[in-house]
């Protein structure tokens, strides 16, 4: 389902406020100017498209919880507000990336938080976590193991396993907080977790086969139906 084009206007304004020279230290160490100078247009692009694939998997007027939400995200959150009336929560934990966001989305309905999203208040229909459960910067040991990277010499199971709880703690507060049924999206090597809450609390779930790359990293994005 294709956006409208005011959407994709919104969407390519938003893109061009936004300040790419300090968004660039926030998100590479160095090089953060040739990043975005090769990543802007097809994150804005890639972004599209799983906004007009999410479009049709959701109601009007619902809310969402974003968990780590940041300037990929800006696609999908202007296409749930504007094209179906919903209430979007978009969370993360870089401070800076917040201000710098919320700068260019002054004249939107949302705001970007700085808050753990186990911690967010509300009901939520849909929750959108991708590439956050196995961060390499958060949880670098858990996402060596997750992605087929973990080095047998140097792994560290008792920092792994620190990881891994936190990571659970994360899930199960999110998931807690959605209305069944409901739908994640998420990237497929975070499946896992999804998978093992639903089992675990015995809720039936369905994971469709569409998938679509992220807008930065390009994991492949899944969706999963929980409670139906």
């Amino acid at each position: 389902m294709q956006l409208k084009a005011q959407t994709r206007r919104t969407i390519a304004e938003m893109f061009d406020r936004l300040d790419y020279k300090k968004l660039g230290s926030i998100y590479c160490d160095e090089g953060g100017d040739a990043f975005w100078h090769d990543r802007r247009e097809p994150c804005r692009q890639l972004g599209i498209k799983i906004a007009e694939v999410l479009r049709g998997r959701l109601r009007a007027g619902g809310q969402s919880l974003y968990v780590g939400a940041g300037v990929a995200e800006i696609p999908v959150l202007l296409m749930e507000t504007l094209e179906l009336g919903r209430t979007v929560v978009p969370l993360t934990l870089r401070r800076d990336e917040v201000r710098i966001l919320n700068e260019a989305c002054q004249d939107h309905p949302f705001r970007y938080k700085f808050l753990d999203a186990s911690k967010a208040k509300g009901a939520f229909d849909h929750l959108w976590a991708v590439s956050v459960f196995n961060d390499p910067e958060g949880f670098p040991h858990l996402s060596a193991l997750s992605y087929g990277r973990a080095n047998p010499v140097t792994f560290s199971a008792k920092k792994f396993m620190r990881e891994r709880k936190t990571v659970a703690r994360l899930v199960s507060g999110c998931l807690q907080k959605l209305t069944l049924p409901a739908l994640v999206t998420t990237s497929v090597e975070e499946l896992p977790w999804i998978v093992d809450w639903c089992e675990r609390r015995r809720v039936p779930y369905t994971i469709e086969d569409e998938t679509c790359p992220t807008a930065l990293v390009q994991d492949p994005v899944c969706f999963i139906r929980i409670g139906s």
